[in-house]
């Protein structure tokens, strides 16, 4: 079976609190651990996608409504959809590991630097689609 979860790639959760929401893949577990014996993803993505923009709005305002709010999170890979969509964030990969689960205060940090790599990518407009919330 070809391996469809791959760092960078853009996946959907189905099931759970996020479902709906669009996830880029930082890490791929296909044989389990001993905690979770099932083929699991470290994923990241957007809890609160940003809002629309108009040319006629202040820097201030348009500050505000660009932001984002994210989430880290490990799933399934039952629960997840695979898109043709990628994503090439290299700061993802060092932020985020099995141990930054444990800890909180761990989970925050990376939370924040998440924040900031998805802004900056928001900004800069690149990958339009994965900063758009799923209409259906």
């Amino acid at each position: 079976m070809p391996k469809i979860y791959k760092p960078g790639k853009v996946a959907i959760v189905l099931q759970g609190r996020q479902a709906g929401k669009k996830v880029v893949i930082i890490k791929q577990v296909d044989e389990g651990t001993k905690d979770r014996p099932y083929a699991h993803a470290i994923v990241a993505g957007i809890e609160r996608y940003p809002r629309k923009v108009t040319r006629r709005m202040g820097t201030k305002k348009i500050q505000r409504r660009s932001r984002v709010k994210p989430f880290i999170k490990i799933v399934n890979y039952s629960h997840l959809f695979p898109t043709r969509y990628a994503l090439e964030l290299e700061g993802l990969k060092g932020v985020i590991s099995p141990d930054t689960f444990k800890e909180p205060s761990q989970r925050e940090d990376a939370r924040k630097t998440i924040k900031k790599l998805l802004e900056e990518r928001y900004q800069s407009g690149k990958n339009k689609w994965f900063f758009q919330a799923l209409r259906f």
